[in-house]
């Protein structure tokens, strides 16, 4: 069954989201404040790169299925449903989530409400955050409108985001207990076939659904810096990252995913996400809690600066008129996103300590130089490696997973390679008479 729904704000979750419910048959009205992202969207074109995004919207608008505006009233109007995408970024000069873009929402839509209509949340927002925004509806809607406020938390992972809004592991639903719902009812006519295909439906309270995200997000990264944690261990024992994991993955408690010991984690949400969730438990009086993710996060970042000094070490102790190339400045692969990237991070250090740095990325390179435009930028591998002393392995796409010594062999004035994301083969290159180095290995 068709329903009629909105999307509100269109960035990188709610582009995706308002696409795919496009997808499933459903009449989508995609709503964001920003005139030029909505034209770009409206023209078939994602404002940003994941993988087959464009085509999704290509043919969705073009079967009638999908538009955009810039009008509240019009999406009050459109949908029984509307799903709030907005960012909900760190506060500046604190831990804390900025919510005003949420409150936004509430506060623009509302107050246009005329019929009985649902808001799901899927912003990752603190614990808590559903129950404020449904008083704050219910102070808005005027007479005759109600608006309930649910909560369908997003489990995306960039560069597979389309996947895993049409196929995912689980649907978390949150809803208020203390009142009558119809959320669950039209949620379940939303998702009518992905529950078809059998995928876990979980139906809970509104702190429990907001809480999911939260505590997913901070089990990977403390995942991820566990084993990094593990990595400097090695590097001061002569151990190896890669066999470690290996041998504790096999174990079924522990799993090999998120074992790749490397940079560490960055981008838009895992690390404001577990800020977040610290600052969070502060305010609930629960603080120590959480205080094991603080050190998650020094763990985190000690991985970018364990890397910058592996690259000045190689030098014999400075970086002054090296030539370094750097390959991937997205924060992972199949990805255009430099939001807290420990690749571009990394860039900009070595270059700040007297290097001269070219990078190169598949697709981050526009955000790259708006970002951080004191770098050098090449248009190619190849050209990025000309010349070069020490080539940086930062981001693991597959054009440099792929690297073979032969083929930078005669480019590069030095042969010294640093992987720092232990996704190349050390044997081959140390064979061709290359220098290799591997955050957490011999």
């Amino acid at each position: 069954m068709s329903v009629r729904l909105t999307v509100l704000g269109t960035g990188y979750l709610g582009a995706t989201h308002a696409a795919c419910m496009a997808e499933l048959g459903h009449d989508v009205l995609g709503v964001d404040v920003d005139a030029d992202k909505i034209a770009k969207l409206t023209a078939g074109q994602a404002p940003f790169y994941e993988p087959g995004l464009d085509e999704v919207l290509a043919r969705n608008i073009a079967a009638g299925r999908l538009r955009f505006t810039t009008s509240y009233a019009e999406a009050a109007a459109w949908g029984e449903a509307h799903f709030l995408c907005v960012g909900t970024p760190q506060r500046r000069g604190e831990n804390a989530a900025d919510l005003r873009y949420v409150d936004s929402v509430i506060d623009n839509l509302a107050p246009h409400v005329a019929n009985s209509a649902v808001v799901f949340g899927k912003s990752t927002v603190p614990v808590g955050t559903a129950a404020t925004l449904s008083g704050r509806a219910r102070a808005a809607v005027p007479a005759g409108g109600t608006l309930e406020v649910a909560w369908n938390p997003e489990f995306l992972r960039e560069g597979y985001a389309v996947q895993d809004t049409l196929r995912p592991d689980r649907l978390v639903l949150g809803t208020d207990t203390s009142r009558s719902s119809r959320a669950e009812e039209l949620a379940r006519e939303i998702y009518a076939d992905i529950l078809d295909a059998g995928t876990p439906f979980i139906v809970t309270d509104l702190a429990t659904a907001e809480m999911v995200k939260t505590a997913a997000n901070s089990f990977l990264a403390t995942k991820i810096s566990f084993i990094n944690a593990m990595a400097e261990i090695c590097e001061a024992s002569g151990a190896d990252i890669t066999v470690l994991a290996d041998a504790i993955g096999y174990d079924e408690r522990i799993g090999r995913r998120f074992l790749n010991a490397g940079l560490g984690f960055g981008g838009g949400c895992l690390p404001k996400d577990i800020r977040a969730f610290m600052a969070r438990a502060g305010e609930l009086g629960a603080s120590q809690a959480l205080t094991f993710l603080r050190e998650v996060d020094n763990v985190n970042m000690r991985a970018r600066i364990r890397m910058v000094e592996m690259t000045r070490e190689i030098s014999g102790g400075s970086l002054i008129g090296k030539r370094v190339a750097v390959l991937g400045t997205a924060f992972k692969p199949n990805s255009d996103d430099v939001r807290d990237s420990p690749a571009l991070n990394v860039a900009g250090q070595v270059q700040l300590q007297g290097a001269s740095v070219t990078a190169y990325d598949p697709k981050a390179m526009e955000n790259s130089r708006a970002l951080f435009p004191t770098l050098d930028y090449a248009a190619s591998l190849i050209e990025a490696c000309e010349g070069a002393d020490i080539i940086l392995v930062l981001t693991e796409w597959p054009e440099f997973t792929a690297l073979r010594p032969a083929d930078l062999d005669e480019l590069v004035r030095g042969k010294v390679i640093l992987d720092g994301r232990n996704c190349l083969d050390p044997v081959p290159w140390r064979a061709a008479g290359w220098v290799y180095r591997g955050l957490g290995r011999p």
